[in-house]
Parts: C-alpha cells; sequence; structure tokens
C-alpha cells in the first residue's frame, strides 16, 4: 500500500515538472498561507497567480496533491466548455465514491448538487434547473421584497427611536439573507434582522462557518483522505444541524399536502418534482431581465430524465441555498455597499436611479420588471462581483486521461484523477484583462465598454455548464435589497469605516478584517 502511494506521488511530482510550478512546503504544499492563516486569500491566490504571468498553467500543490491552475480564458473555456465531458466533477470530494455514484448515501452535502457527480449530478442539474428560470424567479420576487422591505422597516424604526445606526454590514446581510432563504428556499418566515438570536439563524451560522476550525479541517480531510471521510460516512455538515433543518421541510411539505396550501418558494417546486409536474419552461426574457453577470443554463439543465429521486435526496437541495445564498450574497451586499461609503459620488448616482425608478412607478410598489430596467445598478453590482467575487475561485476534477493542446504550443499531459484550480478572483483583478483593478468604477460595465471585457475574464458565478444555478435568484436578491436601502438611508463613513478596505487573515474567502462599519442616514421622505 505504501509503494503504491509513493508511486503515485512520484508519477505527480513528474506532472508537474512539465510545466511552470510553484515551489511547495513540504506536507502543506503551498496552501501554509492559509492553513496557519498568515496572508489573507487574496493576497494568497495572487503570490500563486503572478509567480509565472506569461503561463498559461501553473502547478501547485495543496498540501501533498499537485493541482493545475488556468491563467488564460480561452485555456478555462477549453476545460469548463469545449471538454467538459472531461471535467464534468469538481475536485472537491464528498460521501459519494465516484465509482458509483448511484448508490444512496446520508449527509445533507453529500446528497446535495455541489456534491454530485457525473450522471447524478446531470439528472439532478436539470431536475433543479426549471426552478431557477426567469419566470419563477419572478414568483420568488415578492417574497425577496418583503424581506428587504423589513429590513428597512427595522431600521428606520430604530431611527425614529433617536438611535444612531452603526451598522456592521456583513453580520446585517447575513442576517436578511438567513431571512430570505428561510421564506425562499424552508418556506417559513423569520426576522433575525430584529432577533439575531432565533434558532433558524444561529443553525444557519453553525452549518456555514468557514472560519470554523472544525469545517476547515474537514475541507482539508476532504481534500487529502476522502476515501477515509467516506469510509466513517462524515458530512460537511452535522447531524444534528442537518436533521433540524431537513425536519422543517419535511414538517412544511405535510401541512401543504393536508391543507392544499400553495406558495412559490422552493418547498413547492420540490414537492412539484415529487409529483412529476415541474417542467423546464424557456423565457426568452431571461437573459435581458437577469442581468450582464447571469450565467445561462446549458442543455444538461434542459434536458429531461428519468431518475426517481427519494426524499432525502430531495430534501437536500434546500442546502444548495445556504451554500449559495448566504455567505456569497451577503459577501457581495457587504462590499457593494461599503463601496458606496468610500465613493459617495458612485452611491448619489445610483440613489438618482433609484429615485427616477420610484417616480415611474407612481407609488406603486417595486415590480421585478421595474428593477431588471435599472441599468447603473447592475453596472454596480457587476462592478462588485468584479472586484469582490464571493466565490473566489473555482474547480474541476479530470474523470479521464488528457490532454490539454491549446493549438499554439501548448501541451500539457492531465492524468485522471488531478485537480484543476481556476482563481477567479486573480482572474477579475488582473490589470492585463481590467486597468487599475483596485478602482471601483461601475463604467466597465456601462453598454459602451461591455464589449472590451475579454471573454471568460469576468466569471463571478463560474463557467460552463456547472456554473451556478442560482445567478438570477442571487442578483435579484442583491437588487432588491440595496434599491430598499438607499431609498431610506445614505450610506456614511464612521471612526471605524477602513479606506482601503483591508482583509483578513482568518478567512478562506475575502472578508474585512476590522468588519465593515458604515451608518446609516435617514433621508428626508
Amino acid at each position: 500500500m505504501e509503494v503504491d502511494l509513493l508511486s503515485a506521488f512520484a508519477v505527480g511530482c513528474i506532472v508537474i515538472l512539465i510545466y511552470h510550478y510553484v515551489s511547495q512546503n513540504f506536507l502543506v504544499g503551498n496552501i501554509g498561507d492559509i492553513i496557519f492563516r498568515t496572508k489573507d486569500a487574496l493576497t494568497h491566490i495572487n503570490e500563486l497567480y503572478y509567480a509565472f504571468p506569461e503561463s498559461k498553467v501553473v502547478g501547485f500543490y495543496e498540501l501533498t496533491k499537485p493541482v493545475f491552475m488556468l491563467r488564460d480564458p480561452e485555456v478555462i473555456k477549453q476545460i469548463t466548455v469545449k471538454d467538459f465531458d472531461h471535467f464534468m466533477d469538481r475536485s472537491l470530494p464528498s460521501a459519494n465514491d465516484r465509482a458509483d455514484t448511484d448508490q444512496p448515501v446520508e449527509g445533507l452535502f453529500a446528497n446535495s448538487l455541489v456534491a454530485f457527480q457525473g450522471q447524478k449530478w446531470k439528472d439532478m442539474r436539470s431536475t433543479l434547473s426549471p426552478a431557477f428560470t426567469g419566470s419563477k424567479i419572478r414568483h420568488m420576487f415578492d417574497l425577496v421584497a418583503d424581506c428587504s422591505r423589513s429590513m428597512v422597516e427595522h431600521f428606520r424604526s430604530e431611527a425614529n427611536a433617536g438611535r444612531r445606526l452603526e451598522c456592521e454590514l456583513k453580520d446585517v446581510f447575513s442576517r436578511f439573507c438567513n431571512d430570505v432563504i428561510a421564506t425562499v428556499a424552508f418556506g417559513i418566515r423569520v426576522d433575525s434582522v430584529r432577533d439575531p438570536e432565533t434558532e433558524f439563524y444561529v443553525k444557519g451560522k453553525q452549518l456555514l462557518d468557514f472560519q470554523s476550525p472544525k469545517i476547515i479541517l474537514k475541507f482539508l480531510l476532504f481534500q487529502t483522505v476522502p476515501w477515509l471521510m467516506r469510509k466513517l460516512k462524515v458530512d460537511f455538515a452535522d447531524a444534528d444541524l442537518a436533521d433540524y433543518f431537513k425536519g422543517i421541510i419535511q414538517d412544511n411539505m405535510k401541512q401543504r399536502e393536508v391543507h392544499g396550501i400553495v406558495r412559490n418558494d422552493m418547498v413547492q417546486m420540490l414537492m412539484e418534482v415529487r409529483k412529476g409536474t415541474l417542467k423546464h419552461i424557456s423565457d426568452d426574457r431571461e437573459s435581458k431581465d437577469s442581468g450582464f453577470a447571469s450565467v445561462e443554463e446549458s442543455h444538461f439543465g434542459k434536458s429531461t430524465h428519468s431518475r426517481a429521486w427519494t426524499d432525502n435526496e430531495l430534501i437536500s437541495q434546500c442546502f444548495v441555498f445556504f451554500i449559495a445564498g448566504l455567505d456569497t450574497v451577503s459577501s457581495c451586499l457587504t462590499f457593494l455597499t461599503y463601496e458606496l461609503t468610500l465613493n459617495p459620488d458612485i452611491q448619489k448616482r445610483l440613489y438618482e436611479e433609484v429615485m427616477d425608478t420610484e417616480r415611474l412607478l407612481s407609488e406603486k410598489p417595486l415590480s421585478y420588471e421595474a428593477l431588471q430596467s435599472m441599468k447603473y445598478l447592475d453596472m454596480v453590482v457587476s462592478e462588485t462581483l468584479r472586484k469582490w467575487p464571493p466565490t473566489i475561485d473555482s474547480d474541476r476534477y479530470s474523470t479521464r486521461d488528457y490532454l490539454l493542446d491549446d493549438g499554439a504550443g501548448l501541451k500539457v499531459p492531465i492524468e485522471k484523477g488531478r485537480s484543476i484550480y481556476i482563481p477567479i478572483v486573480a482572474i477579475q483583478n488582473d490589470p492585463k484583462y481590467f486597468p487599475d483593478p483596485d478602482r471601483f468604477d461601475p463604467e466597465r460595465f456601462s453598454d459602451e465598454n461591455r464589449s472590451k471585457i475579454v471573454p471568460g475574464t469576468f466569471i463571478p458565478f463560474g463557467a460552463g455548464p456547472r456554473n451556478c444555478i442560482g445567478s438570477r435568484l442571487a442578483l435579484m436578491e442583491v437588487k432588491v435589497a440595496v434599491y430598499y436601502l438607499l431609498r431610506e438611508f445614505s450610506l456614511e463613513r464612521t471612526e471605524r469605516t477602513d479606506d482601503p478596505i483591508r482583509l483578513t487573515k482568518k478567512a478562506i474567502d475575502l472578508r474585512t478584517e476590522n468588519g465593515a462599519w458604515v451608518e446609516l442616514k435617514p433621508r428626508k421622505i
């Protein structure tokens, strides 16, 4: 056994030597800075990315595992789109055994879309895709708008009581996104903006605390000894947390079946899946309405299949909302509003667009169509996603031996089982593609300038068929929250507002070191 492991490692080293590689440290490889928290995530990724600035592919080690980093947009397209059949899976292991993904497994994460591999992923993607079309997102609009109005009304009442509203934005938006997930994905109403100790919010934080040493350790063990984690039946989500969230869905489904309740949310769609009535309906307005950053569904999502899902597999898909909708959306909202605070001219222009929209509405409530017509808001959101992508990287896993040949002299053999790494945050902040990348400039995404963006260099929701299934919902959620917040409040600096933004070394994603503090100043109505 030891000889086999040493042989495999030797082969990996030989593969690494055929192209540029970053020198590594014993055991921890090139991720020691993250493990020991000596550098923030952006600095760490940039050091790997710029180690060989002229190379299209760079090798580094994740602990003792060699990884291919892609630095060229055409190469990224080749891996994620053109030759997707070789790289369908993610390199993040789960409790699923890659050799037999049809075997039932336990665990909330192990049964979610992000963890599925191969044909099982294809089937679940096509099952869930109809729930995320433009028409379905429109139906969820009122639920998200209710949460946004509730958040703003809370702060307005606090201001009316004479309280100064100095807020830490990540905390505020984490609670807001928690409320959105509760109503959209789990079919319940909670108000963690007013009551941050509500059980749903507390357990949600425990579920996705990516600064927790326990979760970081699990992540590293899944990367290095997935066979052991499968044998021990370890899941990212602790069993008690999984049971809590599954119980909410199960109780909700039972109540709806008994009382004939229908609601435009994920629970309803899962019930339709179980009945076989949820179908993919194409909508010509989807691309136009969703925003520049949204991604298109591939033919995999629009295909049909005959697989029968277990209740456990269906219910676990609500976990996708936590993965894709809590930390990521709250991060986007945090950096967006923080940048508006540091750039009052941009904030002023966006507020003017909000008020122009209010006048067009003529005292009618905000509609999905009115929101999507706001061009400058979409530009601000896109620039936030460029500079501060909530998902800082992406990955793929080679399912068979492959020769990467770009037709221009690059030839890299990639063995089955190798990991591919796509440094989204580094590419989107590369001055070669986005001049003066540290400057927050929504004009990059104006109608006049969009054509200058090199295809494949703006990928905040990933690339290829395995992109983010919930991009439309995420964009709508961000825009609704910003609209209502700016309508009622201006964002002002306080003595605790850092400028420039400093990132913490304690997280594996982009988070501010000292919090994102601003003051909400009520506007005169």
